[in-house]
């Protein structure tokens, strides 16, 4: 059989992409290399990541929200107590502490400070927030869907070989041979997709060895909860019971495929935290570095990457599976809308050119966190400052605004300044919100006018585009805009200007009308 896409690997990347594209009425094949989902490192709070807003947004507009906020540690509220409130024995911070709003370099960001008032484009909703959830309880939630809407996906199966053919790209497994028209590789940061296709990858060698554990104290000798950034370096101690990390400038030499043991670990955490601290047991533990690297290009004839196989860095900032679902997000739709036979010529170049900045980005937050984090007095200055500046409201709502993803744009090319960014969730006249109406995976015409001129451009176009004219609540002014099935809007207009351009944005980004 001949897919229209095969996916290599079946993380939160991988799921979310092999949905997209099911949604789409394309078929999807999806290869994971390990035997189960389920694993040590995935569960619990070891396996913890941090959700941002455009994450959140996208699993609402696809129907997921509520399964995945079942499944969290914590939520971060974005009304009136914004910040992160946890659940789960022994995570819940005592009153008098700062609420939680994120770090950067292990420096808190207290979500008291945290003012959203001055981002117009942001309407109070469902989506607007964040939370904590285990990898292993992402994967069942995105698992399910995918199996819903009719992913086929085999476990066991790691991509050995490749080979592009005159109609698409033949892979190699252990045991078996599998075709597709398109194939995505989001096989993680050592992805054989990337390295079998010869994409390059760019970036930076590693300075440090990061460890995350969960631990059984003989004595807690005062170690402090939270982040802590010391003279040495920076160490954390929670949220749940036991769970500690340590970062080791060590110039990333330690060799991930050994064990960490008790005695190691131990001692790392007395240097970098300034405590006797002990240790009685070590239940499960990880390494990382600081290595970031970024594929040059996203594309390569009929092979894509996306998630870690495009962009690898470590950890500080939690951004790396929210960048991976961004990329999910932006490429399923036009991989789906080119499969159809609807896509303008050069819609797939543009996941390129809109996610590569993004990955850009992020490798550089991370870079900017393990030079203040490096154990020496320059790097000790640089962190005076910007504690003193993340002290200020502007300040925190500086560093916020770029973690949680708030602030976040693609350039395409167009004056207004909502175009390129999120669609504010508007409450509509009869109780739907906008996100709502995005879950079929469709784009959308949202005229806040009936003006019957934009109407007409969705004839011809009702497989992808859909219209629906009503009033909000608050229209910031607006009087009708273009939102991608991405949930990103395409082209806006407000009261006071006239709709040129409308028609060659629907055709930009929904192509030409169906002929009759």
């Amino acid at each position: 059989m001949t897919y229209d896409v095969l996916i290599a690997g079946g993380g939160p990347v991988g799921l979310f992409l092999a949905c997209e594209l099911r949604l789409a009425g394309v078929s999807v094949l999806l290869l994971e290399k390990n035997a189960t989902s389920s694993a040590p490192l995935k569960s619990g709070w070891m396996g913890a990541r941090g959700l941002n807003f455009p994450s959140t947004e996208a699993f609402y507009r696809r129907g997921l929200l509520g399964e995945v906020k079942a499944a969290s540690f914590g939520w971060m509220a974005g009304g009136e107590r914004p910040g992160m409130e946890f659940k789960g024995d022994g995570s819940t911070p005592p009153s008098s502490a700062p609420r939680f709003a994120g770090h950067f370099a292990g420096i808190m960001l207290d979500a008291s400070k945290v003012d959203f008032s001055g981002q117009k484009w942001i309407v109070p909703g469902p989506s607007v927030g964040g939370g904590m959830v285990s990898l292993e309880a992402l994967e069942d939630v995105l698992a399910e869907r995918a199996k819903e809407l009719g992913v086929e996906i085999h476990m066991s199966q790691e991509v050995t070989g490749l080979s592009e053919t005159a109609d698409g790209v033949s892979v190699q497994t252990g045991d078996g041979h599998f075709h597709a028209r398109w194939l995505v590789g989001c096989d993680g940061g050592r992805s054989s997709v990337r390295r079998l296709a010869g994409f390059e990858f760019e970036g930076t060698e590693p300075e440090l060895t990061g460890y995350m554990a969960t631990v059984e104290f003989e004595d807690l000798a005062g170690l402090a909860p939270g982040f802590n950034l010391t003279p040495r370096g920076l160490y954390t101690h929670g949220p749940a019971p036991g769970r500690i990390g340590v970062v080791d400038f060590d110039g990333g030499r330690f060799d991930r495929t050994s064990e960490i043991t008790l005695e190691n670990l131990e001692r790392m955490l007395q240097h970098v935290s300034g405590t006797e601290v002990k240790l009685k047991s070590v239940q499960v533990a990880t390494s990382y570095t600081d290595r970031a690297r970024q594929a040059t290009t996203y594309r390569r004839g009929s092979i894509f990457l996306a998630g870690d196989a495009a962009h690898v860095h470590s950890p500080f900032g939690g951004q790396g599976m929210n960048t991976g679902l961004g990329d999910a997000m932006n490429l399923g739709w036009k991989l789906a809308a080119t499969i159809k036979g609807w896509a303008p010529d050069d819609l797939l170049d543009t996941y390129t050119t809109e996610r590569h900045p993004i990955g850009e980005w992020v490798l550089n937050w991370t870079r900017a966190q393990v030079a203040i984090v490096r154990p020496d007095p320059h790097a000790r200055a640089m962190a005076a400052v910007i504690r003193d500046l993340i002290a200020t409201k502007d300040g925190t709502n500086y560093f916020v605004e770029k973690i949680s993803g708030v602030a976040m744009k693609y350039d395409l090319g167009e004056e207004h300044p909502l175009v390129g960014r999120s669609a504010p969730d508007f409450e509509l006249e009869d109780g739907k919100r906008l996100g709502v109406l995005l879950r079929d995976g469709r784009g959308l015409w949202l005229d806040f006018t009936a003006n019957e001129s934009l109407k007409a451009l969705c004839e011809g176009r009702q497989d992808r585009l859909w219209y629906f004219s009503s009033h909000a609540k608050d229209e910031k002014g607006l009087a009708a805009l273009l939102v991608r099935p991405d949930g990103f809007v395409a082209w806006a207009t407000d009261a006071k200007l006239e709709k040129a351009g409308a028609e060659q944005s629907v055709k930009r980004w929904f192509g030409d009308a169906n002929i009759q």
